[in-house]
């Protein structure tokens, strides 16, 4: 064993360092469709904020590069690590350390799973609303990606439900950000510095969250459309509304097909409106009082058929439950068709049917398929990508990030830059913006240790 290897036995103890061969291939990638799975040099279990810091003190001693892992659902390669990097994973610090349920947070260790975290709160009767699609996914994994989902359109993503932090930096110190209060302007807000960087300026080992009453009462809203521009126009009427949903989805009629098969979802739509309809809205409310639920489901199925719905559905209970799950698992059902990425661009949404409308044709142009759903209450668009041939995909995903741009968007809306969309992200970005955030990486980690080669290129990270 190397000065190094034993230096982070030393720190984790032997049983909580692998190295080599030794390590599983699980550890060498995320889901990312488009990356490279690599076993890193050495893979490291702390138990403590304490042994975190300790292996980054090690680690830019002798020059070795981290990348920080959660579960490992991922879809950027944000968690894939360099060939002769520190993997540091937090499946033993897994801990939920308090439920406060007078400041209605939760205190928990960064390897929480969103399914260990909702069955801790349940009891209390609270809940944490960030939910990107995937339980298994860590609170930790969350803060590096500022996680979304479908229940941003009500109660945002991991930046709007995270208040603290305990974080890590590379030099070794530990510091706290933020805490338990809903509002802080006392310096800069290093807490909403640190989420989404996709560990490259420090480590979390300790987050709060918040959490909301769970509600008792809920129904889902299911109405197919024969065109897009009608699902996108409806879309910011129920926002006005007052309705305020949870879940604000549209689904293309492939990928609703592709999901029902794999999922055996029968949603009782005649065969005659299946045939015609293009794209389905998928609205789900919730409320503490059944009969005002009711009231608003029926506003609701007016609204959806004076825009032009075909039909409305309205779903309760396990009907509701397995569509909604149905929808989450999009991804998979992407990956098992053979789509050779998928993006997560986000746009207004008043822009929402300009962009897909103009990405479906540069992917015709291309003879390639963009097929997908996304977040219509929030304008982040989820497009499964189909063309096998590396250079012309490139330079299709290109045209596409830069037209979400030009539109006023982002390349990524809640999966993060990671290995992947980096090198997009520095070609199409304010040269001025990223030579910006060089500076602040290099006044985190200024020997470039963190997860080099996410947001920036090899090399270029000091």
């Amino acid at each position: 064993m190397g000065d190094v290897a034993a230096r982070f036995a030393e720190i984790v103890g032997d049983t909580n360092l692998l190295s080599g061969e030794a390590i599983p291939e699980d550890y060498a990638h995320d889901e990312a469709l488009t990356t490279t799975a690599q076993r890193p040099a050495h893979l490291a279990k702390p138990g403590s904020a304490e042994e975190v810091a300790e292996l980054l003190k090690a680690a830019t001693e002798h020059g070795v590069p981290v990348t920080a892992r959660g579960s490992g659902t991922g879809l950027s390669g944000g968690a894939t690590p360099r060939e002769d990097s520190l993997v540091i994973s937090f499946e033993r610090m897994n801990a939920v350390l308090e439920i406060d349920t007078e400041n209605h947070v939760a205190v928990v260790q960064p390897g929480v799973t969103l399914s260990d975290l909702d069955e801790k709160t349940t009891a209390a009767g609270l809940g944490y609303t960030v939910y990107p699609g995937e339980l298994s996914a860590s609170v930790g994994g969350n803060v590096g990606t500022n996680a979304g989902g479908m229940r941003a359109v009500k109660y945002g993503v991991t930046r709007h439900n995270v208040v603290g932090l305990q974080a890590v930096l590379p030099t070794g110190e530990i510091i706290r950000t933020g805490g338990k209060t809903s509002k802080v302007s006392t310096g800069y807000d290093l807490t909403q510095l640190i989420i989404g960087s996709e560990g490259t300026l420090a480590i979390a080992t300790e987050v709060i969250v918040k959490l909301y009453p769970r509600l008792p009462h809920g129904a889902t809203v299911f109405a197919p459309f024969e065109t897009f521009d009608e699902v996108m126009t409806v879309v910011p009427k129920i926002i006005s509304s007052g309705l305020a949903p949870h879940i604000l989805e549209y689904i293309d009629n492939l990928t609703l097909a592709a999901i029902s098969y794999n999922e055996k979802l029968s949603l009782g739509v005649p065969d005659a409106i299946r045939d015609k309809a293009q794209a389905y809205l998928v609205v789900a409310l919730e409320n503490r009082d059944s009969d005002r639920l009711h009231a608003d489901v029926e506003e609701l199925g007016g609204l959806l058929g004076d825009v032009g719905a075909m039909d409305v559905y309205v779903l309760e209970g396990p009907s509701a439950r397995k569509l909604i799950e149905a929808r989450e698992k999009a991804f998979w059902t992407a990956k098992a068709a053979g789509a050779d990425d998928v993006i997560d661009v986000v746009v207004p949404r008043s822009a929402m049917p300009e962009f897909l409308r103009k990405a479906r044709e540069m992917a015709l142009s291309r003879e390639a398929g963009a097929l997908g759903c996304g977040h219509a209450g929030d304008g982040n668009v989820h497009l499964a990508i189909f063309c096998k041939d590396p250079e012309k995909r490139k330079q299709l995903l290109t045209d596409i990030f830069a037209l979400g741009m030009e539109l006023g968007g982002a390349i990524s809306g809640e999966h993060g830059l990671g290995r992947a969309k980096s090198g997009y992200f520095l070609d199409l970005e304010d040269p001025a913006k990223i030579a910006l955030m060089r500076r602040i990486k290099e006044s985190f980690d200024p020997a470039g240790i963190l997860n080099p080669g996410v947001l920036f290129a090899e090399g270029l990270e000091k």
